[in-house]
């Protein structure tokens, strides 16, 4: 427990060493010019029938969200969930944290680009009952590795696919998804179109099929959601929905 709390303090005051650093480097760029903006803000929610989740973080590019080269990726997700232990013939109530500190490389190559990551990850899951059986219990501390990718393949089209992979119990996810862009004049143009979500770890896997909404701008806020049809290993199924927001500075 304290060899926890000590990494769990590690990774708190370095995301906040990181925060006051972009408010310093951003602070002398005006809100909203997408063209200076070093920062990155983003938060969301991920909803199914056995499980809620949140999250927040920041992207930081010391050269520019548009220009190739260093980026840091700070993550902090928390959400509770539900199984059935056959093991234990009871239903289990899963709280769970996480925190990911992420250097990265961008590249822009013609209409693509991709975002690299690798950093450390602490996750922390509160089983009641305790399940023992379960790899995802207790303080774990990895690596992770990630990648994205946004490709413009045509003025209207888009696809945008990430891949992330941890070594906390092989936790992994993907998703892959096409869009078209419509309502030019009416939103000032979104990407809609179908997506495809996957996630797994030792014991667990996920799929999801659904549609989204991708790049809704509100002022200087964008927005995106996605709502279908999870289907996981132990027979659930349920609909599913995400909301995202993100701000540039």
């Amino acid at each position: 427990m304290g060899s926890g709390r000590r990494v769990c303090a590690t990774v708190i005051t370095a995301a906040a060493f990181v925060l006051y650093c972009v408010w310093g480097v951003t602070g002398r760029a005006q809100a909203g010019d997408d063209e200076d903006a070093r920062a990155i803000l983003f938060s969301g929610r991920d909803l199914w029938r056995n499980g809620a989740f949140a999250f927040s973080g920041f992207v930081v590019a010391p050269g520019g969200l548009e220009q190739d080269g260093l980026l840091l990726k700070v993550l902090l997700s928390g959400g509770v969930y539900r199984y059935d232990a056959e093991n234990l013939g009871e239903r289990i109530i899963g709280v769970e944290w996480l925190a990911q500190v992420l250097p990265g490389w961008r590249i822009k190559h013609g209409d693509a680009e991709f975002k690299f990551f690798l950093g450390p990850e602490l996750q922390n899951h509160h089983l009641s009952p305790d399940d023992p059986a379960n790899r995802m219990r207790g303080h774990s501390f990895g690596l992770r590795a990630a990648a994205e990718l946004w490709y413009e393949s045509t003025p209207d089209t888009m696809v945008v696919a990430d891949v992330s992979l941890s070594t906390i119990a092989t936790s992994n996810s993907a998703r892959i998804g096409f869009g078209w862009r419509v309502f030019e004049d009416m939103l000032g143009g979104v990407y809609v179109g179908p997506e495809v979500q996957y996630f797994g770890s030792i014991g667990y896997r996920q799929l999801r099929l659904g549609a989204h909404i991708t790049s809704m701008k509100t002022d200087d806020v964008e927005w995106s959601a996605a709502a279908g049809w999870a289907d996981d290993s132990r027979g659930r199924v349920s609909p599913y929905l995400r909301l995202s927001v993100l701000k540039r500075l």
